[in-house]
């Protein structure tokens, strides 16, 4: 299999809440995810719509890195924190 390449990245900052929020669209060209959780309370990160802290597929703690492993999830990723603080520093591509 050879590794899809990309020239260009889109990087956002997607602000702390205590409810869900959408950190990725669905994006069908996708070809990889990161999220670096830039606060000091846990966010839970869920493949598809509507994280909570007990429907999630990643917990990050502060501080924490994660690159989505492949082959690549291009659906809806929802996230919600501990406690609003800070952001999460999201690149795709």
């Amino acid at each position: 299999m050879t590794a899809k390449k990309s020239a260009t990245a889109t990087l956002a900052n997607v602000a702390s809440s205590a409810t869900n929020v959408t950190v990725f669209a669905a994006a069908n060209t996708a070809n990889a995810r990161t999220v670096f959780n830039d606060s000091t309370q846990v966010l839970y990160l869920k493949f598809g719509a509507t994280a909570s802290a007990s429907s999630y597929t990643v917990q990050l703690a502060a501080g924490a890195f994660y690159e989505f492993p492949q082959p690549i999830y291009a659906g809806q990723v929802d996230g919600i924190w501990a406690s609003a603080n800070g952001n999460a520093r999201v690149t795709s591509w």
